[in-house]
Order: structure tokens, then C-alpha cells, then sequence
């Protein structure tokens, strides 16, 4: 029967994301809607839409999971969030919108050489594509588990049918059609996790205040670490982390930058980060306190709960203790924050492939639009090949795992930003991309000696390290050179700094 439910609630929920694919995408289907949505989006709908995207799946599931191992400390992380927001919109939002940029690894192109343009949009391909695939595994899982397994369905079927799903609505306008259904992702996320904690809360008896006092009175209620420097929670470790992850998982991101990109002028543009980074700190302080509550229902009912974090919402929605509005609110959650996610990754990493790798922009127009169609399907079958892999390689806290790997695979990225941005030196450019592969060897290497020989053990502070890394590298490869005898390119983006 929950099974039942549950196809029933995606079947319908698809419905109407093809019929808002369907009217955003009338007349407007050519390769400037799909990558820029003709620069005309409303900075308010892209903002609302930007909190579902950020949040996905793993936020919906994991968030509330995390509060029995490490309490509500991953708040410190999302305060961090909040002023890494304030620094994209003044620093790099003001470069992307001055240059009139597509693709924002364009701008490596003009600082440095095409090494390293090719090399920075690389890691993108490989950070973006890691990190979508590991949210959406985590819902294809939860799937599998709850629904698809009775019917015998693998769940590299499973997998396969919602990348489709995802590719037939976004295929013909991209990021048009995504700040539009984003939104309305957005909008049915919240109102399931606002309905899932009354629910909850129902459940427990409590009001308001009391739920503020369950919480407080919470053995799990601790948010911040100061006391322990080897803990990966400690607050300082947490908050500058908190900072560069929004940096590069957002200002250095080409998905999150491309909805951006597509408003109509740099102030709306700015208007929407404010909005979106204010926002996101309440939002994930909801998610926690659910998480809170969920270990208050066990404790009551004496519920054994699962051993991974992950599966104790997905245990309480499937396993009948909240009723059947709670199945499908879930449903809804998870499908909505998936899929808000996946469609924008999915359209960035389109993007990407077919301006900074194929360099379309040199083909007639009827030409790249083919070009960028069969990328798209392209990069929709890799994309169900790395869910395949990460399902074989498992993992117990997908969130955790997605910002160890941008940890490793996003720091490069942040290196060369900003020595582009922070210094008037030239690189080398054809060592660029040994710089930037040799950087995050060496952090794992030197995060494996140090937890062996003292016990210290790096949480998402490897970032830092691993841009500090990139950035001396590029320092040792570097020479200063005469602004008068400056290419043109390069004269303009020295006006930036």
C-alpha cells in the first residue's frame, strides 16, 4: 500500500513539472534560453528557487539524521553559509556580470591561458557531477528501498527513470524552465517540512513553545564546539569551512552561478543572494529541530531506530508511525528537493561541456543547438553511471561525503580564483593543470599522515588548505608582468581588482 502511495505521488507530481516545463518552454528553446534564460528571470523567483536546489535530497534526509551523532552542531556550518553569501555578491557576482559571462570559467580563460580555463572547468565536470549524483543517489535509494524493491525492479532501473524523468523536462529550455520549476519545487518542500514537524509535534502534544522547550531541554540541542580542537565540530573548524563551501559550491559553482547569471542586471542579482542566504540558515535550523523531535518520538514510543542517520526519517515516514499524510508529505520532500537539485546540475554541467570543453559558440546556431542536445543526453547517462558507482561504493552520511569530496575536488578551483581575483601576477599557464592535480594529492596525503601520527583529524577545513595549496603553487610558477604591454583581455580584467 505505501508503495501505492507513493507512485501515485510522484505520477502526479511529475504532471505538473511537465506542465510547467511546458509553458516556460513555449518559443523559448534555443541555446540562449537553455544557458541564460535570456537573461530576463525575476531575482525573487530564482531566490525562492535557489533554496530548493541547495538544499536537495540529502538536506531533507541526512539534516535531520546528523542531530544523534553530532547534535545541531552543523548550524555553526550554516552561519558560516550566510557570509559566504555576502562575499559572492560583492566580489565575484560584480567580475561575472562586468565580463558578461556564460560559463564563469571563462574568466580563467582571460586571467590565465587556456590551460587553465580547460583545467578549471574539469573540476567543475568532476566536482558537479560527484556531488549531484550523491544527492540523487541518496533519494534512489530511499525509492528503491520503499517501493521499487516489492515490484522486483532494479535499481539501476530505478536510477535510469528518474535521470529520464529529470531530462524530459529540461531538455528543451534548461535554465529557463528550471528557475521556473525550482520554485515550485521550493514552494511543495517547505510546506512538507513545515506540514512533517506539525505532524511530529502532534504526535508528541506539543504547541509552539513547547516544541522551543523540547528542543532546548534537548540532550542534543548543542550547536556549538568550542572546547575541543581535534573534534570535527569545533565551531571555528565549522564556520570558516561553512564560508568556503559556500564559495566554491556556490560562487565558484557554474550550476548555482547560472541562475544567477540569468537575472536581469547585477543588483537583482545581488538582491537574490541576500534573500537566498538569509533564508537558508532558519530553513536548515527547521530541518534540526526535526531531526530533534524524530528522537523524542522514539524515545517515547521506544522505537530502535536505524544505525545510519540517513534512514531514520525515511524509517518513520515508510514505517507507518506518523500516518499516511507524513508518507506522502515525504514523498513530496524528497522527489522535490531531488529533482530541484539534479534538473540545474544537470543543465550546468550541459552548459560546461558544450561552452568551455566544445566551444559551441564557434558553430552556426542550428548546428550548436544539436551540439548542445546531445550533450545534454550525454551528460544524463554519465550521470546515471556515477549513482550506479557511488550505490557499489556506499557510504553512511551522504551530506558528510559530499563536502569531503568538494573538500578535494572543489579546492583547485578556489585556489585559482583567487589568485586570479588577489594578485596582478601572469602563471605559466601550461603547468596549470599539474598545480592543480598534485594540490589535492597532496592534502590527502598529508590529512593521512597527520591523523596517524597525532590523532588530529581534518573535517571541511581541507579546503582551505587545499585552495592555500593551489595558490602557492600557482605563486612558484608565477612572474609579474606590465599592465602598458598587457593584452587587451587582460588590461580590462585588471580594472577588476
Amino acid at each position: 500500500m505505501n508503495g501505492t502511495f507513493i507512485l501515485i505521488t510522484i505520477a502526479v507530481y511529475f504532471g505538473l513539472l511537465l506542465l510547467v516545463a511546458r509553458v516556460t518552454a513555449a518559443h523559448h528553446t534555443d541555446n540562449d534560453a537553455f544557458f541564460c534564460g535570456n537573461r530576463q528571470s525575476p531575482w525573487y523567483i530564482v531566490s525562492f528557487g535557489m533554496i530548493g536546489a541547495s538544499l536537495s535530497g540529502v538536506t531533507f534526509v541526512s539534516v535531520p539524521g546528523m542531530v544523534g551523532s553530532i547534535d545541531m552542531t552543523y548550524m555553526q556550518t550554516c552561519i558560516g553559509f550566510f557570509f559566504g553569501y555576502l562575499i559572492i555578491a560583492h566580489v565575484l557576482l560584480p567580475l561575472y556580470y562586468r565580463l558578461n559571462l556564460t560559463s564563469i570559467y571563462t574568466y580563467l580563460g582571460k586571467r590565465f591561458g587556456n590551460h587553465a580555463y580547460k583545467t578549471g572547468a574539469s573540476f567543475f565536470l568532476l566536482s558537479k557531477m560527484l556531488g549531484a549524483a550523491a544527492r540523487l543517489y541518496l533519494v534512489c535509494i530511499i525509492l528503491q528501498h520503499f517501493v521499487f524493491d516489492a515490484y522486483h525492479i532494479p535499481f539501476s532501473v530505478t536510477v535510469t527513470g528518474t535521470v529520464a524523468l529529470i531530462w524530459l523536462y529540461t531538455r528543451k529550455s534548461g535554465i529557463r524552465t528550471i528557475v521556473w520549476t525550482d520554485s515550485f519545487q521550493t514552494l511543495c518542500l517547505l510546506l512538507a517540512l513545515g506540514l512533517i514537524l506539525f505532524q511530529v509535534a502532534s504526535l508528541l502534544h506539543l504547541d509552539t513553545r513547547e516544541i522551543v522547550e523540547t528542543v532546548s531541554a534537548s540532550s542534543h540541542s548543542r550547536i556549538f564546539v568550542f572546547d575541543d580542537w581535534h573534534s570535527k565540530q569545533n565551531f571555528f573548524k565549522q564556520f570558516f569551512s561553512g564560508i568556503f563551501i559556500t564559495i566554491v559550491m556556490t560562487g565558484l559553482d557554474q550550476d548555482m552561478m547560472q541562475k544567477n547569471l540569468s537575472c536581469r542586471s547585477l543588483k537583482d542579482a545581488q538582491k537574490n543572494m541576500y534573500c537566498y542566504g538569509l533564508s537558508f540558515v532558519p530553513v536548515n535550523l527547521l530541518f534540526l529541530t526535526l531531526g530533534v523531535l524524530l528522537l523524542s518520538v522514539s524515545a517515547q514510543l521506544d522505537i530502535t531506530l536505524p544505525e545510519k542517520g540517513d534512514d531514520i526519517l525515511p524509517f518513520f515516514a515508510a514505517g507507518g508511525y506518523l500516518g499516511y499524510p507524513v508518507l506522502v508529505l515525504f514523498t513530496i520532500g524528497i522527489i522535490a528537493a531531488a529533482f530541484s537539485s539534479a534538473d540545474s546540475a544537470l543543465a550546468a554541467l550541459t552548459t560546461s561541456f558544450c561552452i568551455d570543453l566544445l566551444d559551441i559558440g564557434r558553430y552556426p546556431e542550428e548546428k550548436a543547438q544539436k551540439i548542445r542536445r546531445y550533450s545534454h543526453l550525454f551528460i544524463s547517462a554519465v550521470f546515471i553511471g556515477c549513482i550506479l558507482t557511488i550505490e557499489a561504493i556506499g557510504s553512511r552520511n551522504v551530506i558528510d561525503t559530499i563536502y569531503v569530496l568538494a573538500s578535494y575536488t572543489y579546492g583547485p578551483l578556489l585556489g585559482l580564483f583567487a589568485f586570479g581575483l588577489f594578485t596582478r601576477f601572469r602563471v605559466r599557464d601550461r603547468f596549470v593543470p599539474y598545480v592543480a592535480i598534485f594540490s589535492p594529492l597532496v592534502c590527502w596525503l598529508t590529512d593521512y599522515l597527520v591523523s596517524s601520527a597525532t590523532g588530529y583529524q581534518f573535517g571541511y577545513e581541507m579546503l582551505m588548505v587545499n585552495g592555500l595549496l593551489t595558490f602557492c603553487g600557482l605563486l612558484a610558477l608565477s612572474y609579474r608582468y606590465s599592465t602598458e604591454k598587457a593584452v587587451p583581455d587582460i588590461q580590462e580584467n585588471n580594472r577588476l581588482f
